[in-house]
């Protein structure tokens, strides 16, 4: 059983990074949305190396999520995506991971800084003073994080019941 808090949290994915067309569900339209916004981010046009690679990665992320489409009705439900979450393959769960890491890191240095962060959660419709006050919270005061940390911080969203965790913070939001 996940707790109101987890919930609240998976909420939040769902919603801003899931859910983009604002349907209430999550479906393949929503994947090829992400893919014109990520690639609109970082300026990338579709026929270029990268932005095929972002289209491969999200199909590859729209694939491993339709497990959690329980009636196989072509959309992934809130519940649905609740019920499932601690049952989605791990794999699925790294190349998520590895592909926020990405989308965040603009500079692909191997890490993440709060310029970086603060600008993708604007761009996905978050205040980016709490980005920023988020990413000081993930990242403990320090300047940088680093993909090693990060998919520590990333397990710890979506397991941690402790709300001051610094891993609830990897999404750009200081509460729940």
């Amino acid at each position: 059983m996940v707790s109101d808090f987890r919930k609240k949290k998976l909420q939040h994915v769902f919603t801003v990074f899931f859910d983009t067309n604002k349907s209430g569900n999550i479906d393949k339209k929503d994947f090829d949305l992400a893919v014109e916004k990520v690639a609109g981010i970082r300026g990338w046009k579709a026929g270029e190396a990268p932005y095929k690679v972002l289209q491969d990665t999200l199909n590859a992320l729209w694939e491993g999520i339709q497990t959690a489409d329980a009636n196989k009705d072509g959309e992934v439900t809130f519940d649905e995506w609740v019920s499932a979450w601690d049952t989605i393959d791990k794999e699925w769960q790294i190349l998520y991971a590895k592909f926020i890491f990405q989308l965040e890191d603009a500079s692909s240095d191997g890490s993440i800084d709060s310029g970086e962060f603060s600008t993708v959660y604007a761009s996905f419709g978050i205040d980016k003073a709490e980005a920023v006050a988020a990413f000081q919270k993930m990242a403990n005061g320090k300047a940088n994080v680093s993909w090693p940390e990060f998919e520590q911080l990333f397990k710890e969203y979506f397991t941690s019941e402790d709300v001051n965790a610094p891993g609830n913070f990897i999404f750009g939001k200081t509460s729940f």
